[in-house]
């Protein structure tokens, strides 16, 4: 979806200013929302794509209002929400007052770190052979979806060139909705920053992105 997230090329945000020596946490409580948000995945009622789209999906003035660690607790709220775990009442109020879903795995504080350094690896080995290969001119295709998607809106329906072809991963547009995995080929597609920014753009730049092949059609 064209969701609040999703800025490249917008104006109007001010300039990117990264913040010196900046640590991993601005306030105690964005561990905890981390830990919390990490732990509730855990459970297995979702997957990384579902709580992505989850977050994209807030309404835009309730996205630009707040803080990084912010919008996790509101995607989860709407997760939670969504596989049976709390109520909008509940929500509301601060208290349990229903029986909720039963997880269906609990993660152990003892388990933890070797959760974290088992990552989750969306990786996946296809019984098909790639349909584009290093050199290849290709046309990212022009899709407003109302669905999840990872190709950014500033990339559509622009020419580049494959640069490397880096395997199988899950397909996020349907895996964010419960379609199933339908790992396809990822692409490292380059553009000339004219390309994607038009007149103006400076010559010297270009614009890669890891692009999935459903995305992507011959030149």
């Amino acid at each position: 979806m064209n969701g609040p997230q999703d800025l490249g090329g917008q104006m109007g945000f001010g300039p990117v200013a990264p913040e010196k020596d900046e640590p991993y946490f601005h306030a105690d409580w964005e561990k905890r929302a981390l830990g919390v948000t990490l732990c509730a995945g855990a459970m297995g009622h979702w997957n990384i794509d579902e709580s992505r789209h989850a977050r994209e999906s807030l309404h835009p003035a309730d996205y630009y209002s707040s803080s990084y660690y912010e919008i996790w607790i509101k995607a989860l709220e709407v997760l939670l929400e969504r596989h049976g775990f709390v109520t909008a009442d509940e929500l509301a109020a601060g208290q349990a007052s229903a029986t909720p879903t039963t997880p269906k795995r609990v993660l152990r504080g003892t388990d933890v770190p070797a959760m974290l350094a088992r990552g989750g690896p969306c990786d996946r080995p296809l019984d098909r052979p790639a349909m584009f290969k290093v050199g290849d001119r290709v046309r990212t295709k022009n899709s407003n979806p109302t669905g999840h998607t990872r190709l950014p809106r500033y990339a559509r329906g622009k020419l580049g060139v494959i640069d490397a072809v880096r395997g199988g991963f899950v397909f996020p547009d349907t895996n964010a909705h419960g379609r199933g995995e339908n790992p396809q080929w990822v692409y490292t597609v380059v553009f000339d920053a004219g390309e994607i920014w038009g007149e103006g753009a400076d010559p010297t730049l270009s614009i890669s992105i890891d692009a999935w092949e459903s995305y992507l059609e011959p030149a």
